[in-house]
């Protein structure tokens, strides 16, 4: 059993910037690839960013890309995101969860165990 835990969110002015943390508790995460997701009010549960097991490959959602980073400590069972230059539409809840099967990376259904999720809301 592992339980993730993130942190990190809050109140955010537009083009700010939010660090979030993942910590895994219960078993390592180490060989595992994670990732990062979201659902904002009204919207689907979306992919955001995507670590391969070692942090050597990173993925990231379009919307995403050059403004927000993924990393990892395995050391720390650990996972990270940080974005800046936040827009309105950042305004969500972010999950990270862990990535049990073969295949893409930015389905939600390749994943096992998520967190609670930490929230993040964009204000101008």
């Amino acid at each position: 059993q592992v339980q993730l835990v993130e942190s990190g969110g809050g109140l955010v002015q537009t083009g700010g910037s939010v660090s979030l943390s993942c910590v895994a508790f219960g078993r390592t995460i180490e060989n595992y690839a994670m990732a990062w997701f979201r659902q904002g009010p009204g919207k689907e549960r979306e992919f955001v960013a995507a670590i391969n097991w070692s942090g050597a490959n990173t993925y990231y959602a379009e919307s995403m890309k050059g403004r927000s980073t993924i990393s990892r400590d395995n050391a720390k069972n650990t996972v990270y995101l940080h974005i800046h230059n936040l827009k309105s539409e950042d305004t969500a809840t972010y999950y990270c969860a862990r990535k049990y099967s073969s295949g893409d990376y930015y389905s939600p259904e390749r994943y096992d165990y998520w967190g609670q999720g930490t929230q993040v809301t964009v204000s101008s």
